[in-house]
């Protein structure tokens, strides 16, 4: 007999799209370092800003060269990879640290 399976939950991390091997994956800091940004393979990113680690974290979806934030706070916020080595997110120019 077969099982039913419950339906995914909504926003669940089953249902994002998996990161793992998305070329946008990795660190990525301003020229200054003062902000650097990871965006990690199981679709979060985690963003330091000076002294302060993890002072923004939530999750995150690539579509093309466009990348979408939603922060676990709440607010949202986008960017765009104008190379694979250059990020415009929030006013300000983050580069690919390897």
């Amino acid at each position: 007999m077969a099982q039913e399976t419950a339906p995914t939950p909504i926003g669940s991390p089953e249902e994002q799209r998996p990161m793992q091997q998305h070329p946008y994956i990795g660190m990525w800091v301003t020229a200054d370092g003062v902000i650097r940004q990871e965006l990690l393979p199981n679709g979060r990113y985690d963003e330091a800003r000076g002294s302060r680690e993890s002072a923004y974290q939530g999750r995150y979806e690539v579509e093309g060269n466009m990348i979408f934030y939603w922060d676990d706070t709440g607010f949202t916020a986008d960017g765009e990879f104008v190379t694979d080595d250059e990020l415009h997110h929030g006013g300000m120019i983050f580069f690919r640290r390897d």
